[in-house]
């Protein structure tokens, strides 16, 4: 039985996952490849387009190394941490044209995928250690794409294409940032909130947050009574969790629509985290 995060209840990979994969890798590598080059800016960031793909071929690797049962470290797990094994790597790295980075971003995924198919992958490597912290494998390939949709995203505008982002590869993304969200709480903003959200994806999964006295936990399910339910469109959802959508401008769209007891309360909650 398929439960909301996509994952059966026998914890079998979740549906679609390995082709959402390969596609959105194949999707980045075309916007690359279309580029008549990469030094312009992405925009929300330091880096340039041929940085960023760089950024994604390696962290391609590094997943796929790590689905092969590879220890590889990096960085410490905090936003910070991450931000400077990030800048230690691509000083290490000098490739910044598009195809061949486009050719690695594919292979690399391809290659996680195919470490991750192995009858004996799910049994053998139990829990990960990963740059969010430890996490199954099945959650590294959600990590995976989350990644990748995130900075696809980013390679698109800089580049003027259209995004890969859609309501099915935003629901895989959901196993992944269940696990990170109370890695990622920002204390400072949560200290005192007690509050229970429900959040629904248009047209497909749901889960729920729970804040007490500023702590939270994350589960596959809403809570029964919630003080804020918050429905909102799939695509909108994930750029607001990453940081790449500020929840007023979503409103202001119709992106997401509140309601509940404390239905106010529905823009301060992806300010509660702090996206590495």
């Amino acid at each position: 039985m398929e439960s909301v995060n996509g994952q059966d209840d026998g914890g079998t990979w979740p549906t679609g996952l390995h082709e959402a994969i390969r596609a959105t890798a194949a999707d980045i590598a075309a916007t690359l490849c279309g580029a008549s080059g990469t030094g312009a800016p992405v925009p929300g960031s330091r880096w340039t387009v041929g940085e960023a793909a760089a950024h994604l071929a390696q962290a391609n690797e590094l997943m796929a190394h790590l689905a092969d049962g590879r220890e590889r470290g990096y960085g410490d797990g905090t936003p910070h941490g991450l931000a400077e094994a990030n800048q230690r790597a691509l000083a290490a790295f000098a490739e910044r044209r598009a195809e061949p980075l486009a050719a690695m971003i594919v292979e690399q995924a391809d290659a996680f995928v195919q470490s991750a198919a192995r009858p004996a992958s799910h049994a053998s490597h139990g829990e990960l250690v990963t740059p969010m912290g430890p996490m199954s494998l099945e959650v590294l390939g959600s990590y995976l794409l989350t990644h990748m949709l995130g900075h696809g995203y980013d390679l698109a505008r800089a580049l003027g294409s259209p995004h890969m982002l859609n309501r099915a590869r935003v629901e895989l993304t959901l196993p992944f940032l269940i696990t990170a969200m109370p890695r990622v709480l920002d204390t400072t903003a949560a200290a005192g909130l007690t509050a229970r959200y429900a959040i629904h994806l248009r047209g497909g999964a749901c889960f729920g947050a729970t804040f007490t006295d500023g702590a939270v936990t994350v589960t596959p399910r809403p809570p029964s009574r919630p003080d804020c339910t918050i429905l909102t469109e799939p695509v909108a959802f994930l750029l607001m969790a990453l940081g790449r959508l500020g929840p007023w401008s979503a409103v202001a769209r119709g992106r997401v629509l509140t309601w509940g007891r404390k239905p106010w309360l529905a823009p301060r909650f992806p300010t509660l985290f702090s996206p590495p």
